[in-house]
């Protein structure tokens, strides 16, 4: 938790993504959708030799258990498709979102959050 109660800090060594250049786009695109949850880069930090990125984020408390055919139903009311487990292609914008478990959208309130977003960026994407 942050000092003011409000929000996050997280450390992220893009192990998930390609590139760095991959986890900015993610961070991008993150805010673009969800700007609810978005994301503030703060800096760097190393530790160990190894870089992270420490970015901030709005703290959201869950009133209630996420329920993933909601999540399901909103995504594909967007144009995402289910392609396995938790993970969603939009094939027209050419973009992968994925790991959308119950612990990465939080519903408060009746309304869905997307905190802890994996996106990626097809060349289809880049075609457009």
């Amino acid at each position: 938790m942050h000092e003011d109660a409000n929000s996050v800090i997280k450390l992220n060594d893009s192990i998930f993504y390609l590139s760095w250049l991959d986890y900015f786009n993610n961070l991008l695109v993150h805010n673009y959708f969800f700007p609810d949850t978005s994301y503030k880069l703060l800096g760097f930090k190393r530790t160990e030799n190894i870089l992270y990125v420490v970015v901030k984020q709005f703290f959201i408390q869950s009133t209630e258990v996420t329920n993933l055919q909601t999540v399901k139903d909103f995504l594909e009311a967007n144009g995402f498709v289910n392609k396995k487990n938790n993970d969603y292609f939009n094939e027209e914008l050419g973009i992968i979102l994925e790991d959308l478990h119950d612990e990465n959208v939080i519903i408060n309130n009746r309304v869905l959050f997307f905190i802890n977003t994996v996106f990626y960026l097809t060349d289809t994407f880049y075609e457009r």
